[in-house]
């Protein structure tokens, strides 16, 4: 009946109420994705799962609209943020993780809203991404992590069919009601959006 039911709500409302309620639809208790323990969104990301605590299950993008990029600077390096992640006190994680030296790692599934915007509507319709490093050392910033996070952001706006804009790809700290100030002024923008730009599709 439940089925039926919901069958027959979708055929009776306008499109816009249909959209709300097919959102509705995959967030009733057991109705999930396939999902494989282990598996990454992004080909030659290595999994490295975050603590259950710092992200919430979720069908994204049928139950959340996906159209932001959130760029991270981690205060640190690579491994720290991997640890904190999967530490359950930590209360964050991002979904991916990139070393300088373009090596990847995703903590949380982007089916998933991961805890790392410090604002709950912006982590239900973004990804995030965090760059090993430090806001003040422009040196954290090698050509290799900004080739290996534009790919990736690549991916994500290709995915979910968004432009690779300042719009949709934003800083930290442009998130509403945030503290932080990461990527800070030494994150060349400018470059790259050009090298996500060229890592899209062409007929995008």
């Amino acid at each position: 009946m439940l089925f039926g039911g919901v069958a027959a709500g979708l055929a009776a409302v306008g499109y816009g109420a249909r959209d709300e309620l097919e959102r509705l639809w995959w967030r009733l208790p057991g109705v999930d994705q396939p999902r494989e323990e282990g598996a990454v969104d992004y080909p030659g990301a290595q999994w490295a799962a975050a603590s259950p605590e710092n992200w919430r299950r979720a069908d994204r993008p049928y139950d959340y609209t996906v159209d932001r990029v959130v760029i991270h600077v981690v205060q640190g390096s690579f491994n720290d943020a991997l640890a904190a992640f999967r530490n359950p006190e930590h209360g964050a994680a991002a979904h991916y993780v990139v070393r300088r030296d373009g090596r990847i790692a995703q903590t949380v599934r982007e089916l998933d809203v991961a805890f790392h915007a410090g604002n709950r509507p912006y982590n239900e319709r973004s990804v995030g991404i965090e760059h090993e490093g430090f806001v003040d050392r422009p040196s954290s910033f090698t050509e290799a992590m900004y080739r290996a996070s534009a790919r990736l952001t690549a991916r994500i706006c290709e995915r979910y069919g968004f432009p690779a804009d300042r719009e949709h790809i934003v800083n930290h700290s442009d998130v509403p009601g945030t503290d932080h100030t990461d990527p800070g002024r030494h994150w060349d923008w400018d470059h790259y959006l050009r090298l996500v730009r060229a890592a899209m599709a062409p007929d995008r």
